[in-house]
């Protein structure tokens, strides 16, 4: 069976910084491909940042470049979201996302990949 489990998440003041974490089990994640989305009550899913299986690229939405660094430990099996420099706007729920990426990146659409995390939420206030 596979799962994803994130952790990391919570309530952080404006400038604050998290660090999410997405530990997989039933699979190992060398061979997917693997990302981030969030979804905030009222607005639509969002694509955040995701690395491709096939070549390692990196993809980021423009409204976190400069702010937020994904990245993977391979020997833990677990992927990672740095987010620095947090906003009021980067409220809302987080999941972790993996695929094997048959058909190369879904990006942005990561919404669509086989295996999710129930998600983490995270809450940029004052």
């Amino acid at each position: 069976q596979v799962q994803l489990q994130e952790s990391g998440g919570g309530s952080v003041q404006p400038g604050g910084s998290l660090r999410l974490s997405c530990a997989a089990s039933g699979i190992k994640l060398d061979e997917y491909g693997i990302g981030w989305f969030r979804q905030a009550p009222g607005k639509e899913r969002e694509a955040v940042a995701s690395i491709r299986r096939d070549d390692g690229r990196i993809y980021y939405a423009n409204s976190v470049k400069g702010r937020f660094s994904i990245s993977r430990d391979n020997a833990k099996n677990t992927f990672y979201l740095q987010m620095d420099s947090l906003k009021p706007e980067d409220t809302a729920l987080y999941h972790c996302v993996a695929d094997r990426e048959p058909l190369g990146s879904a990006w942005p659409h990561l919404w669509q990949y086989d295996y999710w995390g129930q998600g983490t939420q995270v809450t940029v206030s004052s």
